[in-house]
This record gives structure tokens, sequence and C-alpha cells, in this order.
């Protein structure tokens, strides 16, 4: 159950948010929102593959 749910959530976010290395983005040089996306995206992928 749990891992669907992340399974979902990592979907929308593919969807919604903004992919960073696209945009080729250094990450010493990312804002704070930019780094909490990223941890976000990071977090979400991670428990969706468990």
């Amino acid at each position: 159950m749990k891992k669907q749910v992340f399974k979902t959530l990592a979907k929308v976010n593919k969807a919604i948010l903004p992919s960073f290395t696209k945009k080729e983005l250094d990450i010493s040089k990312a804002t704070k929102l930019q780094l909490a996306i990223i941890g976000y995206r990071a977090f979400v992928t991670i428990n969706s593959l468990d």
C-alpha cells in the first residue's frame, strides 16, 4: 500500500515539478527552494523503489 502511494507521487512529481538535471542546474548555486524540491523528489523516488 505504502509503495503504491509513493509510485503515484513519483508520477505526479514527474509531471508537475521541474527537472533540474535537464536545466543543468549547478547544485552549489541552487536556491533553498530548489534544494528542497531535489530532496523531496529523491525521498519519493527512494521510497517508491524499496
